[in-house]
């Protein structure tokens, strides 16, 4: 633990190293600002919940997270600098968890400065903050599911526009998973089962249950299973590709 709490200090102080932490903190608090209040109808509502602020938080991070997490390994790929990384006294894991564990540490502070969202709600009625508080939790978990994504689609490929535009796509079919669009291509001649399972796939479906406050142990199963099996895969991709 100690390797990668040493990764996750460099790599998160890294972040706040260049413009880049201070721009994605800016847009994703003005872009969401603008979802909620306009489009999200906040006030129109006149309802004491944060439902048009977490309803757009999967639209938002289809394109904001893997902005993000495509520099984690191309970068480091393109530079050089993954072998210095991997010389390191610390396994595989280690620096893929370090790394991980740093961007996604970055995207809850940013997550976290939207509290005039949850001060504003409070102070035009009596919301339910239990509900709020599972809605940011849905929101972390997934954010770590499209983070773990992309930090594994950065991995394979040492140019970042790809790596950003390939884990736009990845995402959006875990998106559109639970959409009708694609239930019903399947169900015309797929067994149900099999429809069933490719919509449990979908974050909305897992996503929409926690910013509603009902805090299933199957959708938090379901987002650490997923980061875990992409942290996993971005491993074995890492091992495989350090010598290219």
């Amino acid at each position: 633990m100690n390797n990668v709490w040493i990764l996750f200090k460099r790599e998160l102080s890294s972040y706040f190293a260049t413009p880049i932490a201070y721009v994605f903190i800016v847009i994703f608090l003005f872009i969401s600002g603008i979802f909620t209040f306009y489009l999200g109808n906040f006030f129109a509502r006149d309802q004491a919940d944060l439902l048009p602020f977490f309803n757009f938080h999967p639209w938002l991070y289809l394109f904001l997270i893997p902005a993000l997490s495509m520099r984690l390994w191309a970068e480091e790929r393109k530079s050089g600098t993954i072998e210095l990384l991997l010389t390191l006294p610390m396994t595989m894991g280690q620096a893929v968890s370090g790394k991980f564990l740093a961007a996604w540490a970055f995207t809850a502070i940013t997550l976290a400065l939207t509290f005039p969202m949850w001060i504003t709600v409070n102070y035009l009625g009596d919301p339910d903050n239990g509900t709020v508080l599972a809605g940011y939790l849905g929101s972390l978990l997934m954010a770590g599911g499209f983070l773990a994504i992309g930090s594994c689609i950065s991995a394979l490929t040492k140019n970042q526009v790809i790596a950003f535009v390939v884990s736009v796509v990845v995402c959006l079919a875990f998106i559109l998973s639970g959409f009708p669009l694609v239930l019903d291509f399947f169900s015309g001649w797929a067994p149900q089962v099999i429809v069933e399972t490719i919509s449990s796939f979908s974050f909305l479906t897992h996503f929409n249950a926690l910013s509603r406050g009902v805090v299933d142990l199957r959708d938090i199963i379901y987002f650490v299973t997923l980061i875990a099996f992409w942290l996993f895969a971005n491993a074995i991709i890492i091992a495989i590709k350090k010598a290219d």
